[in-house]
C-alpha cells in the first residue's frame, strides 16, 4: 500500500508549480492514514525523489532542478558523485561538498559542463552513508594515519584521543568524522583486526566493511535448533509424494555440507522423466519467524577462501534441510517430462519425502562418466549408474539446445584457493567444470525455467530472475575491442541478440583473446537481478526464469518456495496476491542488494588472497596474457587467473602511445603491447591489504 501512496505523492508533486504544504497534499490525495503518508514522504526524501524546504513544505526534486547522486570517491580537495539515474560522474570541489562523505546520497545543484566534464555543488545530504571504514595504519613520524580501503584517495589522520592503539601495518576499523570547527576529516580506531599482510585478517575487515552479519542472534540459533529436532511425522508424510524408494541422489563438491538439490533421471521410449528435488526449507522457515527475518536480511550465503557465512543457521543448512544420503528428508519436487529431442513437454510441482541413495561428488562422478574410475568408485555409483548415463545424455541435449537458442557459455575464470593450516594461501588454480557439473547446471536451469513458467501461467506473485538488455555504449566498446582482435563483430550493436554474443564467445574460444572477450562481454551485460515481474533473461535467452533450486543459500528461492507452497495447499490466486504481492517485491529488492553486497565482498577478498599468494613468489617469472590496457599501462593475467599491472614506465627506453582501447605502440621501436598478446612477467610487488599486484616485463 505504501508503494501506491509513494507513486501518488510523486505524481502530485511533479504537477505542483511550487512547494506543497504536507497537510494540503495529504487532503488533496484523499488519504486517511497520516502515519502511512509520513512514512512514504520520509522514504521518498531518502530516495532523492522529493525534498523538504526549511519551512517544511514538500518539493519535487525534478521541479527544484536538483539531481540526486551518490558520492563515489573522495580525494583531499575534491570528490566525485554519480547520479542515481545514471549518466556522467560529477566533480564536486572540497568547498562545495558540505561535509558530504564517500557513500552519502546527496542532492546536487548548479551542474554545469566546464569543458573537462560536469561539476556541481552539494545542496543537501539526504542520506548519510556508513561512517565506519576499514583501512591500514601507517606511521608518519610520531603520528598515525589511516590508508582507507575503497575509493578514499588520501590518508586520514588518526585521532590520538579515544582511539584504540593501532600499530603500523595493522588492519583496523575506524569511524570518520569532520571536526566541528576545523572541518578536518579524522579517524577514530574502533577495532584492530591484526596485520594487514594477512589475507585472512583482511577478509575479516572486508566482511565488516560490507555490513555482512557474521553471527546469528542467540534467539535465532535457539529457534533453528528447535526446528532441526522436529521429527517427520506420519501425518506430514501422508500429505506428500513418498519417493523414499526411488533412485534419487545428490552431486556436490567434496566438502559441501549444505546439500539442497537432488535428482532422479529415467529414460524411456518417449524421452526422459527428470526429477529435481529441492530441500523443503519453507517447511521449517516460516514467514515472520526469527530465522526468516535474519535470512531475509542476509539474502544469500557468502563464500570466502577460508569460510562460508551461511544464510541459515547450520542446524538447518547442514542439518535437517540438507539432503544427506541415507536420511529421510522433506523436499519440494519438480517432475518434468521431456521428449527425445530434449523439449520440455510437461512439469508439475509437489511436496515430497525422499531418501537420497548416493552422496555424489563432482570429481568422482566425472571419473565414472569418463570411464576412468577406480573399482571403489564404480562400486559406490553402481546403484545410480544407469541414471547418471541417462542424465549425461539428456544434459548434452539440453546444452546443445541452449547453444542453438543463443545461451551464452562463458569459460569460467573463477579461481580455487588452497590454504595451509594457518589460513595462508599457498596455491591458486583455475576452477574447471566437468561433465557432472554441466549436467547439474542444465537440470537446475530447466527446473528454474519450469517454476517461472508455472508462476506466470498461474498469475501469482513471484520473484523472477531477470537479466535485461546490454547497455548500448558498452556494446560499442565491445564491438571495437572484438574488431581490434580480428573477430567478426558487425552485429555487436544496439539491439544485439544473445545469440550474437554467444557467437562472439565461440569465435574467441581457444584463442589468446578468450579470457579478454569473456571478461568484456560480462562487463557489457547488465547485472542479473531479482524482480517481481517476468522481464526475461537475456543471457539464457528465456522469457521466464527464476531461482528455485537453492533455498538453503538464496532467499529468493526460499521466498518462491513459500508462495508455491500456498499453491500446493490450494490457496486461491486472489488470496495469494493479497498475501504475497508486497512480499515478492520486497524479497526481490532486498535479495538483489544482498547479492551485490556478497559479490563485492567475495571479489575484494579474492584479490587479497591472490596478493598473499604472489608475495610468496616475488622476483619469480610467469607466463601470462595481456588482459587489458589503460593510458598508464597494461594488465597481465596468469594461467592461474591472477592479474597484475605493468606500467609503461617499466619498459626502459620506450615511448608508448595508447590507442585508447587495447594497444600501446612504442614510437621508437614500433613494439606493440596488445590485449591478447602473450607476455612473460616478473612479480615486482604484492600488497595484501589492497589486493594490488605489480608485474614488470621479464623479456
Amino acid at each position: 500500500m505504501t508503494i501506491t501512496i509513494k507513486e501518488k505523492i510523486t505524481e502530485a508533486l511533479e504537477n505542483y508549480r511550487d512547494a506543497a504544504e504536507p497537510l494540503e497534499l495529504f487532503r488533496a490525495l484523499g488519504l486517511n492514514d497520516k502515519d502511512q503518508f509520513a512514512a512514504a514522504v520520509q522514504e521518498l526524501e531518502q530516495e532523492g525523489v522529493l525534498v523538504a524546504t526549511k519551512k517544511g513544505r514538500l518539493l519535487s526534486v525534478k521541479s527544484a532542478g536538483l539531481t540526486p547522486a551518490q558520492m563515489i570517491s573522495q580525494s583531499k580537495g575534491f570528490s566525485f558523485a554519480r547520479p542515481l539515474e545514471g549518466g556522467e560522474d560529477i566533480y564536486v570541489a572540497q568547498e562545495d561538498r558540505k561535509r558530504a562523505m564517500l557513500g552519502d546520497t546527496v542532492l546536487l545543484r548548479d551542474i554545469r559542463d566546464g569543458g573537462k566534464g560536469l561539476s556541481g555543488r552539494v545542496e543537501k545530504i539526504i542520506r548519510k552513508g556508513n561512517r565506519l571504514f576499514t583501512g591500514t595504519v601507517v606511521r608518519r613520524g610520531r603520528d598515525l594515519e589511516l590508508e582507507l580501503d575503497g575509493a578514499f584517495r588520501y590518508q586520514v589522520p588518526v585521532e590520538k584521543k579515544g582511539s584504540l592503539h593501532g600499530k603500523n601495518g595493522d588492519k583496523v576499523q575506524a569511524i570518520l568524522s569532520y571536526g566541528p570547527r576545523s572541518g578536518k576529516l579524522t579517524a577514530r580506531i574502533l577495532k584492530v583486526y591484526g596485520k594487514a599482510a594477512s589475507a585472512k585478517v583482511c577478509a575479516d575487515a572486508i566482511i565488516d566493511a560490507n555490513g555482512i552479519p557474521k553471527k546469528f542472534k542467540k534467539e535465532t540459533l535457539r529457534e533453528a535448533e528447535k526446528l532441526s529436532r522436529e521429527p517427520i511425522t506420519p501425518a506430514e508424510r501422508k500429505k506428500r509424494a513418498d519417493l523414499r524408494e526411488q533412485l534419487i541422489f545428490t552431486i556436490d563438491g567434496a566438502d559441501a555440507k549444505d546439500l539442497d538439490d537432488a535428482i532422479s533421471v529415467e529414460k524411456d521410449g518417449a524421452g526422459w522423466k527428470l526429477g529435481v528435488h529441492i530441500a523443503d526449507v519453507s517447511h521449517y522457515v516460516k514467514e515472520g519467524s526469527l530465522v526468516d527475518e535474519e535470512a531475509k536480511q542476509r539474502g544469500t550465503s557468502v563464500y570466502f577462501a577460508d569460510r562460508v557465512i551461511p544464510m541459515l543457521p547450520e542446524a538447518l543448512s547442514n542439518g535437517c534441510c540438507s539432503l544427506n544420503a541415507g536420511e529421510e528428508k522433506l523436499a519440494f519436487s519438480c517432475f518434468m517430462t521431456l521428449d527425445r529431442k530434449g523439449n520440455l513437454r510437461g512439469y508439475r510441482f509437489q511436496k515430497s519425502v525422499i531418501c537420497s541413495k548416493v552422496r555424489g561428488v563432482y570429481d568422482e562422478v566425472n571419473q565414472v562418466l569418463e570411464g576412468c574410475a577406480a573399482e571403489r568408485l564404480k562400486e559406490k555409483y553402481q546403484p545410480v549408474l544407469a541414471s547418471l548415463q541417462a542424465g549425461q545424455e539428456l544434459a548434452q541435449l539440453l546444452e546443445a539446445k541452449g547453444r542453438r537458442r543463443g545461451t551464452m557459455d562463458f569459460e569460467s575464470s573463477e579461481a580455487r584457493f588452497f590454504l595451509d593450516q594457518n589460513g595462508t594461501c599457498v596455491d591458486i588454480l583455475p576452477r574447471s567444470q566437468g561433465l557432472s557439473e554441466k549436467m547439474i547446471e542444465q537440470f537446475m536451469i530447466l527446473a528454474n525455467q519450469a517454476a517461472a513458467l508455472y508462476a506466470k501461467c498461474l498469475e501469482i506473485p513471484f520473484v523472477y530472475r531477470v537479466h535485461e538488455d546490454p547497455d548500448p555504449e558498452r556494446l560499442n566498446t565491445l564491438q571495437q575491442l572484438a574488431a581490434g582482435l580480428g573477430l567478426r563483430a558487425r552485429r555487436i550493436q544496439e539491439g544485439v541478440r544473445s545469440a550474437d554474443l554467444s557467437d562472439l564467445l565461440r569465435q574467441a574460444e581457444g584463442t589468446p583473446a578468450q579470457n579478454i572477450i569473456n571478461h568484456q562481454v560480462l562487463r557489457t551485460l547488465a547485472k542479473a537481478r531479482y524482480d517481481n515481474k517476468p522481464l526475461g533473461h537475456f543471457g539464457l535467452n528465456l522469457d521466464d526464469y527464476c531461482h528455485f533450486t537453492s533455498p538453503i543459500r538464496r532467499y529468493p528461492d526460499t521466498a518462491i518456495h513459500r508462495i508455491l507452497t500456498g499453491v500446493a495447499e490450494g490457496i486461491t490466486v486472489d488470496r495469494l496476491q493479497k498475501k504475497y504481492h508486497d512480499f515478492s517485491r520486497e524479497a526481490a529488492v532486498l535479495s538483489s542488494a544482498c547479492e551485490l553486497r556478497a559479490q563485492r565482498a567475495e571479489r575484494q577478498a579474492e584479490k587479497c588472497y591472490m596478493a598473499e599468494y604472489m608475495r610468496r613468489h616475488l622476483g619469480e617469472t610467469f607466463d601470462g596474457i595481456v588482459s587489458g590496457a589503460t593510458a598508464r599501462g597494461i594488465f597481465v593475467q596468469l594461467v592461474n587467473s591472477v592479474e597484475g599491472f605493468v606500467g609503461v614506465e617499466d619498459f626502459p627506453d620506450c615511448e608508448f602511445q595508447f590507442d585508447g582501447l587495447l594497444t600501446h605502440t612504442d614510437v621508437r621501436s614500433g613494439r606493440r603491447l596488445t590485449v591478447g598478446d602473450p607476455m612473460k612477467v616478473q612479480v615486482a610487488a604484492a600488497d595484501v591489504a589492497t589486493g594490488r599486484i605489480d608485474f614488470t616485463p621479464a623479456e
